[in-house]
């Protein structure tokens, strides 16, 4: 049977659409992502809807109110836990924010980042598959596996509805 863990994965477009705000998870020395640059999210909780989710995990993570959201794809990945566990998450790219952004949180620094350079940032190799779409003028959603052994993607695969 397969029980994922369920999360979001938001990535806040720069006003210009030229950047996307990351966090830099470089303050515990015991995270599983140390070192990586990642979108704002987290674990859905037990009475939360999806959105709701995501609209909690970046308000904490960074300050800002998500007032405009669009889901752009979906992904699973069989194994990706520090323990094997398998998760799905639910991508989107927020293009309006409300709210005082913050310098850091507890995982790390935020900062802007610009889109045509992320491929050159220390971040999940498996995130570099699916980052173009998230930003990509293609209307359609994508949903994609992407199974895990040892911290790597093995393969990748998706489609688009």
């Amino acid at each position: 049977m397969y029980t994922p863990i369920l999360a979001t994965l938001g990535f806040i477009l720069s006003p210009d659409k030229q950047k996307t705000l990351l966090v830099h998870r470089n303050k515990r020395a015991n995270d599983a992502h140390l070192g990586k640059y990642n979108g704002l999210g987290g674990k859905m909780e037990r009475q939360e809807d999806v959105f709701s989710c995501l609209r909690r995990e970046v308000q904490e993570e960074s300050g800002l109110i998500c007032e405009e959201a669009t889901l752009r794809g979906t992904v699973s990945w069989p194994g990706f836990g520090s323990t094997g566990e398998d998760w799905f998450g639910f991508i989107y790219r927020i293009d309006q924010v409300s709210g005082v952004l913050r310098a850091a949180n507890e995982e790390g620094e935020l900062q802007w980042c610009r889109l045509d350079a992320l491929h050159l940032l220390p971040m999940w190799e498996g995130d570099k598959y699916f980052l173009d779409m998230i930003f990509d003028d293609d209307a359609r959603i994508f949903h994609g596996c992407m199974p895990y052994r040892d911290g790597r993607p093995l393969s990748w695969s998706y489609s688009r509805s």
